[in-house]
């Protein structure tokens, strides 16, 4: 993995805890810039419905974009509850996560009902997480986009056991209503990186980063 702390500031347009705890525990430089919500989703109006990795690697890019063009106005963006100036420089970091199984796009439930139904076509099969990340130098950069991609298990769960992780609420907010991170122990990562399906491959980022140009 890159050093990090020679590593250019990054600006994370993302709302995702998670992400920042994960940028935070491998020593990056960043602030939080999040996109608006109109960024966060949006049908791609095409003939044929997106591959999971053509819907992750779009949205990626849309969140960066959106980003891009408040800091380069210099908007001020509220960030976790202060009023913070956005940098004038730096590197934008958005990213899209989404479980995949058997061509189905599982995003981020809705709501309880939602969920299950998520974690009842998951359980005991596998399927893949996909991440799109997309670098967006500013200013005068141009966008760097590419995808990480991991297989997982989940075991084979009971009915009882869906019903207690809904009622604990642990699915709000993450793709394919399960949170790695947690430590569930009924999710195995068979091929990958563990930090993609938390929503940022670490991996990746790294690979990225050095290819990219000096930011001072």
């Amino acid at each position: 993995m890159a050093r990090t702390d020679q590593s250019p500031k990054l600006i994370l347009a993302s709302r995702s805890p998670r992400r920042r705890e994960l940028l935070a525990e491998a020593g990056y430089r960043f602030t939080v810039c999040p996109p608006s919500a109109s960024a966060e989703s949006g049908d791609s109006g095409g003939q044929r419905p997106e591959r999971p990795e053509e819907l992750v690697a779009r949205l990626a890019h849309q969140k960066a974009a959106d980003v891009v063009r408040r800091v380069e106005k210099g908007v001020e963006n509220r960030v976790e509850n202060r009023v913070e100036k956005s940098v004038e420089k730096g590197l934008i970091l958005a990213c899209d996560t989404v479980a995949e199984c058997d061509g189905r796009i599982l995003g981020k439930p809705s709501d309880e009902i939602h969920a299950r139904q998520m974690l009842e076509t998951l359980r005991g099969r596998q399927h893949r997480v996909f991440t799109g990340l997309c670098l967006w130098k500013v200013p005068e950069g141009k966008p760097k986009t590419r995808v990480a991609v991991t297989t997982l298990r989940m075991d084979r769960l009971s009915d009882e056991q869906i019903d207690t992780y809904i009622t604990s609420g642990g699915w709000s907010g993450k793709a394919g209503a399960f949170g790695y991170q947690d430590r569930l122990g009924w999710v195995h990562v068979i091929e990958g990186s563990e930090s993609n399906v938390v929503g940022l491959p670490l991996e990746l980022l790294a690979e990225m980063l050095a290819e990219m140009p000096e930011i001072d």
